[in-house]
């Protein structure tokens, strides 16, 4: 929903076309970082302290090391310390914003789904499901990046708030609240859902699975420039910096092959 939202050329070559991408050193480090914490949180609570946090970074490191997203990351030497440097740095200012010895959880990379009123599914993956002192459902989300100014953070609570209906629908409870914990600054911001917020987010997923629909049917995926395609891996095809989109797919599927030491077979459409 986000990327089609920001920029519909990038949703066609991402989810339509599913375009190989290159992997990028902060997505990378984020799953390292995600995975260090689950696997802390897998333990006893009287066991979750920075040690044992910093031994399940490097637990997750060696785990990682031969997957692509890993593999493939293109870094030097240098480079590579620092990267492992700020994937312990982000996993010791976690413990700046909690105490992981006081979270009662009830699920880790919870898959979780929920239809809307028009019948589109929406799926997901929360990266933990707790119970509070009260014994309410919490929806917490790990971020990575940076923190959000003041006038973004509704739209960062986006994701979490459809995290809320499809707990709310899956479980027959709404969590009292949801929050995302960004590890770099360190910082949390929480809101508690509400009648409103999950209407938006079913409008908001309909609406936008109709213009999905809409793009598919004329085949009509424009660019939207914006800040975001400074990251975008697509960004040499774009019209809206001189590229052709035609030739995404024979392009990247040949870099494919050639990191991965095959021949690269000639397309052949029908």
């Amino acid at each position: 929903m986000g990327t089609f939202t920001s920029c519909p050329l990038a949703f066609r070559f991402s989810y339509i076309e599913r375009l190989p991408e290159a992997p990028s050193a902060p997505a990378s480090k984020g799953t390292l970082v995600h995975l260090a914490l689950q696997r802390l949180l897998w333990r006893p609570p009287a066991e979750r302290t920075i040690e044992n946090a910093l031994a399940d970074l490097e637990t997750a490191t060696n785990e990682l090391a031969a997957h692509p997203e890993f593999s493939e990351l293109e870094l030097t030497d240098e480079e590579w310390a620092g990267f492992h440097a700020d994937a312990a740095v982000l996993v010791r200012r976690y413990f700046e914003i909690e105490d992981p010895r006081d979270v009662r959880v009830l699920g880790l990379e919870l898959r979780v789904s929920a239809e809307t009123a028009e019948g589109v599914v929406i799926r997901g993956i929360i990266d933990r499901l707790e119970l509070d002192a009260d014994g309410e459902l919490v929806v917490t989300d790990y971020k990575t990046g940076s923190a959000p100014s003041e006038g973004w953070e509704q739209k960062s609570l986006a994701g979490v708030h459809i995290y809320s209906l499809m707990c709310e629908r899956m479980f027959g409870r709404r969590p009292a609240r949801v929050q995302l914990l960004y590890l770099s600054r360190p910082e949390r911001i929480v809101m508690a859902p509400s009648d409103q917020s999950l209407r938006g987010v079913e409008m908001k997923t309909d609406a936008v699975m109709r213009a999905v629909r809409t793009a598919c049917t004329r085949d009509d995926f424009r660019p939207r420039p914006s800040a975001l395609c400074n990251f975008c891996s697509f960004q040499e095809f774009c019209p809206a910096f001189g590229g052709r989109p035609e030739d995404a797919r024979p392009t990247l599927l040949a870099r494919l092959a050639e990191r991965e030491g095959r021949p690269q077979l000639p397309l052949v459409f029908v």
